[in-house]
Parts: C-alpha cells; structure tokens; sequence
C-alpha cells in the first residue's frame, strides 16, 4: 500500500506544473484517495480528457466553465462538481482560482513526479 505523510504543510508541498497557466500540489493520498491542489491563471485551460477515476472537486476561488460529458455550467466559489469515471471533462478559468480536487483510487500518474 502507498500512502503520503500523515500532514502535509502547505509550504513545503511544490508546486508542479500540470498545463499552461495550471499548477498542482499534491496533499494527502493512499491507494484509495487523493487531495490535489490545482490554481489556474485566468484564460488557462483544463483540456478535455477522462480517466477511469471518480473525482469530486470543490471550487475554493476563482471562476470557472466546466464541462462534464455534454453538461456545461459556471462555477464559482463554493460551487463544486462530480466526475464519474471514463466521463469527458475540462474546464477554462474565466477568473483566476483554485480547485480542490479529490480522487478515487489515487492518481498514480501524478505520483510518478512525486514518490
């Protein structure tokens, strides 16, 4: 089983980048779960794509035009969305902000920068 440390500090979590104008912490995860950080730039985008995992994510700030399968809304914050698996999905940020995103299983793809 992998797992990150027990606490994750803000300031000493890197920022990688995950997109023109996207970057991504990477908090807390075990094989089941994981907590990303992502804060876009306005204008950036969250290509569409799709991945076999469940996602909910939490819209801290910013604004956002999200897409999931053919249902497009704006969000801002407070507001937040579900994924489901092997569901297309993007976003462009109107408004500079962050997304508090949290998968299941873990993003193992993310990991391979971050052991």
């Amino acid at each position: 089983m992998i797992r990150s440390s027990l606490f994750q500090i803000e300031q000493d979590i890197p920022w990688e980048t995950a997109g023109e104008g996207v970057q991504r912490q990477i908090y807390g995860y075990d094989d089941q779960i994981m907590l990303v950080k992502a804060k876009f730039e306005a204008g950036a985008i969250g290509v569409l794509h799709e991945h076999y995992h469940a996602q909910v994510t939490y819209v801290e700030s910013g604004v956002f035009d999200m897409t999931i399968g053919e249902e497009k809304k704006t969000l801002k914050k407070g507001d937040g969305y579900y994924i489901p698996p092997h569901v297309l999905h993007g976003c462009v940020c109107i408004e500079p902000g962050l997304l508090i995103d949290v998968f299941s299983p873990h993003r193992e793809d993310f990991l391979k920068n971050n052991p």
